[in-house]
Order: C-alpha cells, then structure tokens, then sequence
C-alpha cells in the first residue's frame, strides 16, 4: 500500500512554523509526518534546529491519525540508545499505534560540536547494530542488562513503554546498512536522487538478501523514500537552492 507522509525538516523550519506545518499535514490528507534531527543546520543563515522528540510530542498532542516518525535519529553518539528507547516509547503513549523510529548512522555536523571524535564507517555502522539491539530489548523486555563494545545497561527498564510495538526503521545509502535493515528492522529507508541503479541493483536486493538471511519476509517490511518535489519552476528553485 502506498502512504504519502509529509518530511517536517527542522533544519528549515522553526518549532512554532514546523508544528503548525504538521497539523495542516494531516488536515491535507497526508499519512505520515516525518521529522528529521538535528542539532545543527545544514547551513548557519536561517536554518533552524528545534529538538526531535520534542517536536514529536507536540505533533502527537495536536493530530489524530497521522502517524510520526524520523528520517533520522543518529542513536549513538549525542544520544545513548536508551535515551532514544525512552523518548520515542514517551511519544509513542501520546499517540498509540501512531509512532515509528527511523535511525541511521548520523552526520558529523551533528556530533562534532558536542566534542565527539567522528570515527570511521566500519564504526558507525558497529555502533548502529548495537543501537538497534539494544532499544528493541528495552521496548519489549523488562528488565535489560547489556554489554557490548560500545554500549552497556545494567538491569535498565523503560517504565513508559507502550501496549502496541514500536516500529523501527534503518536508512541506508550502502547495501551494508540496507542488508541490516532486512535483517533486524521493520523497514528500509532511503533518499531520492541518486540514480535508478542504485535502488534497482544494490540498496533494495541488500534489503532482501537480509531479510532471507533471517528467515523473515521481504513483503512485510515498509520501504520508505524522502523525496523533494514542486509542482512550480520558479518554487522549486527557490525551495532547492539551500539545500544544493
């Protein structure tokens, strides 16, 4: 089934504009909203970084039936995976059955003016496995002890977890990351604009091939793609100009 959602870029808008934006959304007839998150913009005149989960609650409170998610949350640097289990579990009782959780291995943007040390690929990726482990233990078991090499828990619980599960989802650029989201996650997410190819050919057979490897089934998994689009020449142009 095809979902339409509306992307609530918070790199571009502001709390009050981006909550106000959302609720149209869904007057509009749009399935989802979709946050990103960041803690810096792409670019320093009028860009905008109202906090994620924050921005989620607020949407939570003030629609019905659209569901809300994030394209995405870097749950491993910034945030310790437990905190991103709880904030998201927090929404999710403000709007049941309505929240899903995109994660994906982050922008150095993000993390380097908090004194993080960007790290290689290889350990990105490593940190986002045991990321993923990790939140959907806390969201379905109820006490949870952990050691792994980046991350550790001792006897932690999420006491505001909610009835129905939480869907989470991984972005991916690689077949890496897209052969995990098969393996572990409940869908795939991926950007538009990089050629027919690399969807046809790489990301979405990745997909496919994890799902196989973990006995699971491709056709259950939500497969998701932002996209920009305009319906105006001159809009688009203005619109795309920051973003190029």
């Amino acid at each position: 089934m095809l979902k339409l959602g509306y992307k609530a870029s918070s790199e571009q808008f502001g709390a009050t504009d981006l909550l106000g934006y959302s609720v149209i959304a869904e007057e509009c007839g749009f399935d989802s909203v979709v946050l990103s998150d960041h803690f810096q913009p792409w670019r320093h005149s009028g860009g905008h970084a109202p906090f994620c989960f924050g921005m989620m609650c607020a949407i939570a409170v003030r629609t019905e039936r659209v569901e809300i998610g994030t394209s995405v949350v870097t749950p491993t640097f910034r945030y310790h995976p437990a905190i991103v289990a709880q904030a998201v579990a927090t929404v999710a009782q403000l709007a049941p059955g309505r929240v899903w959780l995109g994660v994906g291995t982050g922008e150095a943007m993000n993390e380097k003016p908090l004194g993080v040390t960007w790290p290689e690929t290889s350990e990105r990726f490593a940190r986002l496995k045991e990321a993923v482990e990790l939140i959907q233990r806390l969201w379905s078991e109820e006490r949870v002890t952990y050691q792994g090499t980046y991350y550790s828990l001792e006897v932690a619980t999420i006491y505001e977890r909610p009835s129905l599960a939480i869907p989470l989802l991984i972005a991916a650029s690689g077949p890496a990351a897209a052969r995990l989201a098969g393996r572990r996650a409940n869908g795939f997410i991926c950007t538009s604009g990089k050629g027919v190819d690399l969807y046809t050919d790489t990301l979405l057979p990745a997909v496919r091939s994890g799902a196989d490897q973990a006995g699971r089934d491709f056709d259950q998994l939500e497969l998701a793609i932002e996209m920009k689009v305009s319906f105006d020449r001159d809009l688009k142009r203005a619109i795309g100009r920051p973003w190029a």
